[in-house]
C-alpha cells in the first residue's frame, strides 16, 4: 500500500517537474524580457495574454494548428461587410454557419439568413498566427449586412468558388498580421493575371500587416522589440518558418547580413525611415548599410524577398494596380512601420488609401476584442471606410 502511494507521489512529482521545466520556466524567462510601455491599452490584460500565448506556444504540437509551405498555407478566409471580428460561443441571430469542403479544402461558410434578390458582397479574410497558428474556428462574424462569410484553406481557389455565390465585382480581401501578408500578396498576384474568371478584389483590408523581411531594423522593430505579443526575434522566426523552416540563420537576419548591398540600396527608397512621419522615428537609431553580406544566408532566404512573400518590395507598376486599401497599424507593434510604409507607397502610386492608427494598440489587439479588452471603437467600421457598396 505504502509502495503504491510512493509510486503515485513519484509520478506526480515527475509530472510537476516536467511541467515546471517545459511551461513555467519558459514563461518566466519570457516575462523577464517583457516590455509593456506605459501608453499601451490594458497593460495588465496584455501581460496575462502574453503569458497564455507563451504557454500555448510550447505545448505539444497536438494542440497547435501548424501551417507549412510558402504560398499555399492553410489560412482563414472571411467574406463579409461591416463585420467585427470576435470569438463567440453561440451563433449570432440571423446568421447561418456551415462547414463544407471544396476539393478537399475545409470551408466554413457564414451566410445571413435574410433573403436577398441580388448576389452578396464578400470579404475573403486570412487570419493571423505567424503562418503557424490558428484555424477556421478562430474568427466569427458579429454583424452581417447581406454578406456571405467563408473561412477556408488556400488562396486563389476560394475566390473561384466565391464567384458562384457572391457578386464577383464586390469581393474584397483582408487579413491580420501574417494573414494580411497573404491578402496583400494575393491582391498583387491577381492584379498581374488576366484570368477573366477571377476578377481582381474590389478592396483590401490589412490589419497590422507583415509586409517585408528585408529590414528588421526599422524604428518600430527597435522601439517595440520586446513588446508582446510579437517580439522582434519571433517575427524573424515566423517569416523563416513560412519560407522554408530553416531558423538557423535568424541571428544573421536580425543583424542585417541576409541582403546584398546592391539590393539594400534598391530597397532603401521604400524602406528608408525618413519616409515615416517624424513621430514614429523618435528614439530609433539610424541603420547602417552593412558593407558585406553572408552569401549562404542570402541563398537560404532570397525567396523571402520576392513580393509574394514581401509585398512591400513590389515594383511601382504592380502597386499602381492595387484596389482601394484600408490599413490598420498599432503604435506598440514591431510591424507598425511595414503598414505605414506600405500606405506611403500606395499613396505615391495614387491608390486610394485609408489609414487608421491605434496610438495605444498592440499587435494582435483585434483577436482579443470582446474578450475583456477595451472597446476599440476606432476600427469597428473599418470595412465601411472602403468603397464596398
Amino acid at each position: 500500500m505504502h509502495t503504491g502511494i510512493a509510486i503515485l507521489l513519484f509520478v506526480f512529482a515527475a509530472f510537476f517537474a516536467a511541467f515546471c521545466l517545459l511551461v513555467v520556466v519558459p514563461v518566466y524567462l519570457e516575462l523577464r524580457n517583457l516590455n509593456i510601455p506605459s501608453g499601451v491599452a490594458s497593460p495588465g490584460k496584455l501581460r496575462v495574454i502574453h503569458c497564455v500565448y507563451v504557454g500555448i506556444s510550447i505545448v505539444p504540437n497536438g494542440f497547435l494548428y501548424p501551417l507549412s509551405g510558402t504560398f499555399n498555407d492553410t489560412v482563414s478566409i472571411m467574406n463579409c461587410r461591416c463585420c467585427i471580428m470576435a470569438r463567440k460561443k453561440t451563433v449570432p441571430s440571423g446568421l447561418r454557419i456551415k462547414d463544407l469542403a471544396f476539393s478537399g479544402v475545409p470551408v466554413r461558410v457564414y451566410e445571413p439568413t435574410a433573403a436577398s434578390g441580388e448576389k452578396k458582397r464578400g470579404l475573403v479574410y486570412f487570419h493571423g498566427g505567424g503562418w503557424m497558428f490558428g484555424c477556421i474556428g478562430n474568427i466569427y462574424s458579429k454583424k452581417q449586412c447581406n454578406t456571405v462569410v467563408k473561412i477556408l484553406a488556400g488562396l486563389i481557389f476560394p475566390l473561384r468558388q466565391l464567384i458562384s455565390v457572391v457578386d464577383p465585382r464586390r469581393v474584397a480581401v483582408g487579413g491580420d498580421s501574417a494573414g494580411a501578408n497573404l491578402a496583400a500578396a494575393l491582391c498583387q498576384r491577381l492584379s498581374k493575371t488576366q484570368d477573366c474568371h477571377l476578377p481582381s478584389p474590389c478592396a483590401q483590408v490589412l490589419i497590422y500587416p507583415a509586409l517585408q523581411m528585408a529590414d528588421f531594423h526599422l524604428p518600430s522593430y527597435q522601439q517595440n522589440h520586446s513588446v508582446p505579443i510579437l517580439f522582434r526575434g519571433r517575427a524573424v522566426f515566423y517569416f523563416l518558418q513560412y519560407l522554408n523552416g530553416n531558423t538557423s540563420v535568424s541571428q544573421q537576419i536580425l543583424e542585417g547580413k541576409h541582403v546584398p548591398v546592391e539590393l539594400k540600396r534598391h530597397y532603401k527608397k521604400w524602406l528608408d525611415p525618413d519616409n515615416l512621419p517624424p513621430q514614429f522615428r523618435k528614439g530609433a537609431r539610424s541603420s547602417q548599410v552593412i558593407p558585406s553580406h553572408d552569401g549562404h544566408v542570402y541563398h537560404i532566404i532570397k525567396q523571402g524577398l520576392d513580393p509574394e512573400i514581401s509585398p512591400l518590395l513590389a515594383e511601382d507598376e504592380v502597386l499602381r494596380l492595387a484596389p482601394p486599401t484600408f490599413v490598420l497599424t498599432c503604435e506598440f507593434d514591431v510591424l507598425r512601420d511595414d503598414g505605414i510604409l506600405f500606405c506611403k507607397r500606395l499613396k505615391d502610386a495614387e491608390v486610394e488609401v485609408t489609414w487608421e492608427h491605434l496610438s495605444d494598440g498592440f499587435h494582435g489587439i483585434i483577436s482579443f476584442f470582446n474578450q475583456g479588452c477595451d472597446d476599440f471603437t476606432k476600427w469597428r467600421n473599418l470595412i465601411e471606410c472602403l468603397n464596398f457598396n
